[in-house]
């Protein structure tokens, strides 16, 4: 196969990988029942006037299923970690007690459980749309290469065949995500 093409189709998986590592990312973010420090992965907290991640100013934990314990390298920082889980909306009531922040991670109820698999469904959508766009713009490219016909079929089917693997990966991902959100 000739090397352009070849190009072509390796760059779309990595694309596609690319799509699958963000998906699996944005999972992590929806709580499915258990307490996890990937929960607090996308709290922002004001650290000397810089916007930084809870986890480079703190250490996050889950002594249990249901409480997260958030232990921050500079005592002056409870405030601010506070204020950071607050402003972050993902509806957690921090409570200190001098040393640490402790997160007491609800129970879901059945409404809260339908609405993170609805968005769980539609982040694996979005991954679908991603991927089915690095399809559209691989075979674009292969129509530009001048290769024979036969060839750029034959690429074409590559692009698919890596396309349809892809796609039910997510359909794989968002079952076992959406298994584990509504599993009581």
């Amino acid at each position: 196969m000739n090397e352009e093409v070849t190009f072509i189709i390796d760059t779309a998986k990595e694309g596609m990988d690319d799509a699958i590592a963000h998906l699996v990312k944005e999972f992590g973010n929806i709580r499915a029942g258990k307490a996890s420090p990937a929960m607090l992965g996308s709290v922002m907290v004001d650290y000397y006037g810089s916007k930084t991640p809870l986890s480079q100013v703190a250490n996050i934990s889950t002594p249990d299923a249901q409480t997260i314990t958030v232990q921050p390298w500079e005592k002056a920082m409870i405030p601010e970690i506070e204020k950071g889980i607050l402003l972050s909306n993902l509806g957690f009531n921090p409570m200190n007690n001098g040393e640490n922040i402790i997160i007491n991670v609800p129970a879901l109820t059945e409404e809260r459980r339908k609405e993170l698999s609805k968005t769980a469904k539609s982040e694996a959508e979005h991954a679908k749309i991603s991927i089915r766009n690095i399809r559209r713009d691989a075979n674009n490219d292969i129509k530009k290469v001048e290769v024979s016909d036969d060839e750029k079929k034959v690429a074409e089917d590559d692009i698919q065949n890596l396309t349809d693997k892809f796609i039910k990966k997510v359909d794989e991902l968002y079952g076992v995500k959406d298994a584990e959100i509504m599993k009581v």
